[in-house]
């Protein structure tokens, strides 16, 4: 199995999809070929790959995307690593999907918990509730992609790997600036100790190959040490860990005693929400977050500060109840 699974990362390496990606599709992989008693692969077709889907449905009691994730990931297997590929499953039982809308706070709620953060945690939750980012892309941004003058974001490699412009709070723009300051002298710092290194994006580091040590290719919210990469033996230094801020935020909407789960992603739920709210067009909000499809977007529609569905409650239009008679 080592084999295959190393089969399996270089041809997603191939295809550029990102180490998530490509972390979750060895571990589907790995997972199928147990279950089947760590027979290969190549000796199970359909039939097995259905079973599989259902006994995580059914035993398993996986949520629908985990179920569809599993399934591309042995789609794929059988399409780009074994030269095979297999009818899409059909024959399995589906995991349920429920119908759940997305966490959004209030204003009031955001600014309770931007008060209880600080440093490049309070910075990045402004990204991504100011600039509707999700947390990686906040994470990966580098200097080139800020752009103070015009108040805007190029938000570069997303989920959708179609690069996109969106909007740069006013208010995110100070700690910024500050960040971006800190950022640079660390990394004169690392120059001068030999270091200043950073991953480049897919075959760029063969084309520039000194880029990656250029200040324009520098993250904005660097990690606070640095590693000696295992090929090049250069001294480099990743973006801050997605850990730092997930485990922050939450811990910080305690201490505000909001009642609602705070993660990064209500961030980004509240700005589309709070777009919307503010009158923006619907297709614009759709652009600023990168999603592909209108619907995916439409679920904020839902989640408006107007009560169910916009909709006037008819307890809102009764008369006023005569005082008590104690009070006449």
């Amino acid at each position: 199995m080592p084999k295959l699974l190393a089969r399996v990362r270089m041809a997603i390496r191939a295809r550029h999809y990102s180490p998530k990606t490509s972390r979750a599709y060895a571990q589907w992989v790995r997972r199928f070929v147990r279950y089947h008693g760590l027979r290969h692969p190549d000796e199970l077709g359909v039939e097995e790959v259905n079973a599989f889907l259902t006994h995580l449905a059914v035993d398993r009691t996986v949520s629908a995307s985990t179920q569809n994730q599993a399934a591309s990931a042995l789609i794929f297997l059988y399409r780009e690593v074994l030269g095979r590929p297999i009818p899409r499953p059909a024959r399995y039982v589906r995991a349920k999907q429920p119908r759940s809308l997305p966490v959004v706070l209030t204003r009031s709620e955001i600014g309770s918990l931007l008060t209880r953060l600080d440093g490049d945690v309070r910075t990045i939750a402004l990204l991504l509730y100011g600039s509707g980012l999700r947390l990686n892309e906040a994470l990966q941004l580098r200097i080139k992609d800020l752009d103070f003058e015009r108040r805007e974001i190029v938000v570069r490699r997303p989920k959708s790997r179609r690069h996109r412009v969106t909007v740069l709070a006013g208010a995110a723009v100070p700690p910024l600036r500050a960040r971006v300051e800190k950022t640079r002298v660390m990394w004169e710092r690392d120059r001068q100790d030999g270091g200043g290194w950073v991953e480049l994006p897919d075959a760029f580091a063969r084309k520039a190959p000194q880029a990656g040590r250029d200040w324009p290719w520098q993250w904005v919210f660097p990690a606070t040490r640095r590693y000696t990469h295992p090929h090049t033996g250069r001294k480099h230094r990743h973006h801050l860990h997605p850990t730092v801020i997930q485990r922050a935020l939450p811990r910080a909407g305690r201490d505000a005693g909001l009642p609602k789960r705070v993660t990064c992603h209500a961030l980004r739920h509240s700005f589309a929400t709070h777009a919307l709210e503010a009158g923006h067009d619907i297709r614009t909000i759709q652009e600023l977050l990168g999603h592909k499809s209108l619907e995916t977007t439409m679920i904020y529609t839902h989640v408006l500060n107007r009560g169910g569905l916009g909709v006037r409650s008819p307890a809102d239009e009764l008369p006023p109840e005569p005082p008590p008679p104690s009070q006449r």
